[in-house]
């Protein structure tokens, strides 16, 4: 199959033989290729760590503005960059802007005459959508970057990359940004400020954006190729694809296999840091596990080639349960602060709901957890995800990973 002769309506291709080497097995061509996938996932990776919460509007975006990327593109610059170079230039000046303001708009804000808070829902707004609509361009680009029996590591790239973005935004920013962070590790004489601040932090990435845009359009040419779709037509064809039976299935198998670990995933911080971990701490174990967090991305596409995707996708479901059960024996057994030893008892209803809470505070009570949900709810979850895994989801996904590529693609003209 020509890459550049690619389309959507061509016939049913060969499945392609996978390679079963490691990166550095890889030909020159796709090593470079795969660097460059990892710098555009990274990039893309950086705001949406600053806006973590804004990730389910990401994938709505995908549904809506998916047709219009691959069918709207001009063939001066590639179906791919004529949409990343714009996006990321348009990125880098938004964060160069918000970085010159956004230590006066956060300290201003909520004062008379001061920005409100639909200022920063404007600005996140816009750099989430730019990232939507880059992650699309550079999702398609990828399936031609690399040759086809080397695909598979499209997905390590987007893993490394966007793993990274995310981390250093979300995570090491915030650990930097803190003051108690920085005076308990790295000085000497306390200070009332982190190490770095969101505005430089911005503009540093601004300028980062830009120069990688630049480098990309003098230095990375992109394949010829031909797409006659419109619009319209490439709405019908992802209508088609959503009314695949083996693509229903994959979308259920996804939807469920999340349920295992919710209360996990989204309580277990919380409740080291109820319990009085202190945040440094979380933040310097999250520090810890960057590094691992990205080999393990590089490693999960080699062995992947090796065990097969789906098959190391299942032992990794299985150690995700594993992972939560000793997370909550962790939770148990972690002991309380002293400040929360030898409270009275209150009335169950009393401390269910925060404004009864600080009802109850303000009058000169005291409350305590009778019966914490986060027990309950997470031996449920995994109980859950143990059932799902065993009946449905292993024999499911190992049929979906047997089944030849014609089985994923619409019948052509169609």
């Amino acid at each position: 199959m020509a890459r550049e002769a690619f389309s959507l309506d061509d016939p049913v291709p060969k499945t392609p033989v996978l390679n079963n080497h490691g990166f550095f097995e890889l030909p020159v061509q796709d090593q470079r290729n795969f660097g460059l996938l990892v710098l555009l996932y990274f990039l893309q990776g950086i705001p949406m760590g600053l806006a973590m919460g804004s990730v389910p509007f990401l994938l709505k975006n995908h549904i809506f503005l998916s047709p219009i990327v691959d069918a709207v593109w001009s063939p001066r610059f590639g179906r791919r960059k004529s949409w990343i170079l714009p996006i990321q230039i348009l990125s880098g000046i938004g964060m160069l802007w918000l970085g010159s303001r956004v230590e006066v708009m956060m300290a201003m804000t909520g004062k008379e005459g001061g920005p409100t808070v639909w200022g920063f829902t404007f600005w996140w707004f816009f750099l989430v959508f730019m990232c939507a609509t880059q992650d699309i361009a550079v999702d398609g680009w990828a399936l031609t970057l690399l040759s086809p029996g080397n695909v598979s590591y499209a997905s390590t790239a987007q893993t490394v990359g966007l793993t990274a973005g995310n981390f250093l935004s979300y995570t090491v920013f915030l650990a930097f940004n803190s003051a108690d962070f920085a005076n308990k590790y790295f000085r000497d004489i306390p200070s009332e400020d982190g190490l770095m601040n969101l505005g430089g932090y911005l503009t540093f990435w601004g300028w980062a954006y830009i120069i990688v845009t630049i480098g990309l359009a003098l230095l990375k040419r992109e394949e010829k190729t031909q797409n006659e779709d419109g619009v319209w037509d490439v709405y019908k064809i992802m209508w088609g694809v959503l009314k695949l039976r083996n693509v229903q299935t994959i979308i259920i198998v996804h939807l469920v296999a999340k349920v295992g670990f919710q209360a996990n995933d989204a309580v277990t911080n919380l409740k080291l840091l109820d319990k009085g971990f202190g945040k440094e701490n979380l933040a310097l174990t999250v520090l810890i596990d960057f590094p691992f967090e990205i080999g393990l991305g590089y490693y999960a596409g080699k062995w992947s080639q090796e065990y097969t995707p789906m098959r190391l996708w299942c032992w990794a479901f299985v150690g995700r349960l594993f992972a939560a059960l000793f997370a909550q024996f962790t939770v148990a057994i972690f002991p309380p602060p002293a400040s929360r030893r030898g409270t009275l008892v209150t009335e169950p209803f009393s401390c269910a709901l925060q404004p009864d809470k600080e009802r109850c505070l303000a009058g000169g009570g005291s409350c305590e957890t009778i019966r914490d949900g986060y027990y309950f709810v997470n031996i449920l979850c995994v109980i859950f995800g143990a059932v799902t895994f065993t009946m449905y989801i292993r024999p499911r996904v190992l049929q979906l990973q047997n089944l030849p590529m014609k089985a994923w693609r619409l019948a052509g003209g169609k």
